[in-house]
């Protein structure tokens, strides 16, 4: 896969493409992008998805900008994954939120990609004030020599109340409900972090800890204890019973969450290492417990539980 950025001088001679946030890479976007693939292989033309190196609305809207699914790196991943052909990263700050949306057109999609086609969802907009809608890149396409597609929003599955969106997997994450996330995403919502040197509490009472303090900007499942697979610095998936929360039985306020994995059957160093976490099912929510004994006991509970949804996968 090609990574072309929005600074560099670089061009392709056709494509057919899609544009967007792409936050999750969920199933609407590979939906959208499977038919640019496709179009693309018909015409003979590189597949291309136009994205953001950050969240748009970490600029525009900084107050109310939404939680992030997938930084650049793992989106980048997930769209090699997904056979892309080319990812043409744009350097979002001050100076290209107030482009307009011609300008945008004419700059990235006919001079840096010389689109043939362009696919995105039916809601879509973009540029400054989101001016830019699918009927206005329509407009543009018949002077620039493009067609434009607005596909139908998809639903994860018959039953759905709403259609696949990353608001919606958001939402469900808040309500610790990981396994919709999950439909939505097309597979387990994932957390990564570098493990970092806790108080070791967990160690002393028999339960020690992978822990990862996480980014305030970050998405995450409600505070409380999941069924996870933990995948440790070697490639190899583990089962492990993970705490996402603020620890009330031991501190009365935190600055931070904290993801706190304990990987079942496993005694190695794991600090300083990536930790990547797939979250499985919900267990319970985080409570204070009172005392020592009585957190163990829930402890060994969740353990137990955890490793029996995790062994019927």
């Amino acid at each position: 896969m090609k990574i072309i950025r929005d600074r560099d001088d670089q061009c392709i001679d056709a494509s057919v493409l899609t544009t967007g946030a792409f936050d999750g890479v969920h199933l609407g976007h590979q939906t959208v992008i499977s038919e640019v693939k496709r179009r693309a292989l018909e015409r003979g033309v590189a597949s291309a998805v136009v994205t953001f190196d950050i969240h748009p609305a970490v600029i525009v809207r900084p107050d109310s900008a939404p939680k992030i699914l997938t930084r650049l790196p793992r989106k980048l991943e997930l769209l090699e994954q997904l056979g892309v052909d080319v990812v043409y990263v744009i350097e979002f700050d001050e100076a290209r939120a107030s482009t307009r949306a011609e300008d945008f057109v004419r700059e990235v999609f006919v001079e840096r990609l010389h689109a043939k086609e362009i696919l995105v969802g039916s809601d879509f907009h973009f540029g400054k004030g989101r001016e830019g809608t699918v009927d206005f890149l329509s407009k543009q396409g018949r002077e620039h020599g493009f067609s434009v597609e607005g596909l139908e929003l998809i639903r994860a599955s018959e039953d759905a109340t709403e259609p696949v969106s990353s608001t919606a997997i958001r939402r469900a994450l808040i309500g610790g409900q990981v396994e919709i996330a999950a439909q939505m995403l097309g597979r387990p919502f994932e957390m990564h972090g570098i493990v970092t040197q806790g108080d070791q509490r967990g160690r002393t009472i028999g339960f020690p800890t992978a822990n990862v303090v996480l980014p305030n900007d970050t998405a995450r499942p409600a505070n409380g204890v999941y069924a996870c697979r933990y995948t440790t610095v070697d490639g190899v998936e583990r089962p492990a019973a993970v705490n996402v929360g603020v620890r009330p039985t031991f501190y009365e306020s935190a600055d931070a969450a904290v993801l706190e994995a304990h990987l079942l059957d496993f005694d190695g160093d794991l600090y300083d290492q990536l930790a990547r976490v797939q979250f499985i099912r919900f267990l319970r929510s985080e409570r204070r417990f009172n005392g020592i004994d009585e957190l163990k006991e829930q402890l060994s509970i969740d353990i137990v539980e955890a490793r029996n949804i995790l062994s019927e996968m």
